[in-house]
């Protein structure tokens, strides 16, 4: 898939963006700005915004700890949200990967779909999560990944919370809200090794393409660009919808 040019939608949009501090995060919020799109960013800390943005009168920070919000906060923060994009993810120290919360993605994950069900929106909220190739989606999809891959990972899962984390959060959007929600739809976004770089022609894919001994590499700025364009792109995300496709780099030409 080629990025183009931004596509300039009749319609206004606004996003609640969750982990918009992350080096994945940080470029989903600048390209939705860079859109036109409204953004209710909720952030630990303001001081780790990209550099720019806070100025910017299409943005809305909201500085709260998540998973401590009440849950009437939480829908005061959705409300009038026709999407969520969540880059959240563990912080890669000792204690961002070991110490608590160690659920932060699928407790997150599962707060804001209970509060979008509670709002009961007329027209369904678009939920677009990244995830990771670490994840396996259900449903003979992913056949590809042999036992020994399997047993790899089960023992990663096993050892380090964030994978275990991961595929809980994607296990809760196919298995508890599935395909038929009213009210929520979503997509689960999984990237291959990530890299830094500008957006440049990538591939989706409905099942894996590599294995964990040989990975593929995805630039995080193309993650941005796809989990915006589902944003904005209703035939896209109706394409993708409760499925969780691979993204990776094109080869070089």
């Amino acid at each position: 898939m080629s990025p183009g040019v931004a596509r300039t939608m009749s319609d206004s949009h606004t996003v609640l963006l969750l982990g918009g501090t992350g080096r994945t995060g940080g470029r989903v919020l600048e390209q939705l700005l860079g859109r036109g799109v409204d953004v209710r960013a909720i952030v630990r800390s303001a001081g780790r915004l990209p550099a720019g943005v806070a100025a910017n009168p299409a943005l809305t920070v909201v500085e709260a700890d998540l998973l401590s919000l009440s849950d009437e906060d939480l829908r005061g923060l959705v409300q009038g949200c026709d999407a969520v994009i969540s880059c959240l993810g563990h912080v890669i120290s000792v204690k961002g990967v070991f110490g608590p919360p160690r659920d932060l993605v699928t407790r997150a994950v599962s707060r804001v779909c209970d509060a979008i069900e509670a709002l009961r929106p007329v027209e369904p909220v678009r939920l677009v999560l990244m995830s990771t190739v670490s994840v396996h989606r259900p449903g003979g999809v992913d056949a590809r990944r042999g036992g020994l891959e399997k047993a790899q990972l089960g023992v990663l899962r096993a050892l380090v919370p964030p994978a275990k984390d991961n595929q809980d959060a994607a296990d809760f959007l196919c298995d508890e809200v599935g395909t038929a929600d009213p009210f929520v739809e979503w997509v689960a976004v999984r990237p291959d090794t990530l890299l830094e770089g500008d957006v440049s022609d990538y591939t989706l894919h409905e099942g894996l393409v590599s294995s964990l001994a040989k990975p593929d590499s995805t630039n995080m700025a193309n993650v941005a660009h796809f989990m915006c364009e589902l944003v904005e792109d209703p035939a896209l995300f109706d394409r993708w919808a409760g499925k969780l496709p691979v993204i990776v780099n094109a080869p070089l030409k």
